[in-house]
């Protein structure tokens, strides 16, 4: 098993793509602690081009100083090993200091879907995605990115995004990975206790019931209001939002008379669960 190289630099990064160009190249951006679904994210890649690189970056500018940060899993050399058994062609794992050098002083700030939702609780969240995914976008100017599915709102921002800044790549949704109780994979699910990860694999169902009441006549606004009384009886601690949304804009709905999304965010413990489905 080969080992996919580490570029650190910005510099680096693109040396190594150059040779690759002719034939396309592909960028999956995570923070890290590989799970099946990033590894989805490769594999979807690959079905577009052989050259995929993928960047290791823990943002700092996404968390806000009560997160995190500091505790979020980093596991570069058993990410290295999952990569190379995807066949990925490269890792870009830089320094904080190379992404955010001193005296940086340009953020990326988007209005649109980044509207609401994860903004109403984490108000600083969009800006340092937006900031860190163009930044990330200029460095390796891919033909493709990758983005997964479970990250809606992210993947409609760096649409709006790539769109907006006349950005040449071509944004990949790549659908939910899900655990075999049809919890969403994520690398905070690490965070879960034995009796926590048995709460969290009731999210799916709850989201199902939802989704099934809305086919059945339940009107949107009861529906949102169940689900949040649903997922407390479950035993989440706390419930952000349950929220159905227009699937392309993320604008709210009373009536469904175009394709929707439900989303919902709720936390356990010190855990904090997003996930959505379509509608």
């Amino acid at each position: 098993m080969t080992l996919p190289a580490i570029a650190t630099t910005v510099a680096e990064l693109r040396r190594a793509l150059s040779p690759w160009r002719k034939d396309g190249i592909a960028l999956v951006p995570t923070m890290g602690a590989l799970h099946d679904g990033h590894l989805a994210l490769v594999a979807a890649a690959k079905e577009r081009t052989p050259h995929v690189a993928v960047s290791i970056f823990v943002n700092p500018t996404q968390f806000a100083p009560h997160e995190d940060f500091n505790s979020y899993p980093r596991t570069l050399e058993a990410d290295r090993e999952k990569l190379a058994r995807a066949n990925a062609s490269l890792i870009f794992a830089p320094f904080a200091r190379e992404m955010y050098p001193d005296g940086f002083a340009t953020t990326v700030s988007l209005k649109g879907p980044a509207m609401g939702l994860e903004t109403d609780f984490r108000p600083h969240f969009f800006d340092g995605v937006a900031t860190i995914v163009a930044k990330l976008l200029i460095a390796a100017a891919p033909d493709y990115a990758m983005f997964g599915e479970k990250d809606y709102q992210q993947l409609l921002v760096v649409r709006r995004l790539v769109q907006d800044l006349n950005l040449p790549v071509e944004i990949i949704a790549v659908p939910v990975a899900r655990e075999s109780d049809g919890l969403a994979m994520s690398s905070r699910n690490a965070y879960l206790a034995p009796a926590e990860r048995v709460v969290a694999g009731r999210l799916n169902g709850v989201m199902k019931d939802v989704i099934s009441r809305m086919a059945r006549g339940t009107g949107v606004v009861e529906a949102q209001a169940f689900g949040a009384a649903a997922l407390k009886d479950a035993g989440f601690d706390s419930v952000d939002y349950v929220a159905v949304r227009d699937a392309q804009t993320l604008a709210p709905l009373t009536v469904l008379q175009e394709p929707a999304r439900l989303l919902v965010a709720a936390r356990i413990g010190k855990t904090r669960l997003i996930d959505n489905m379509a509608v």
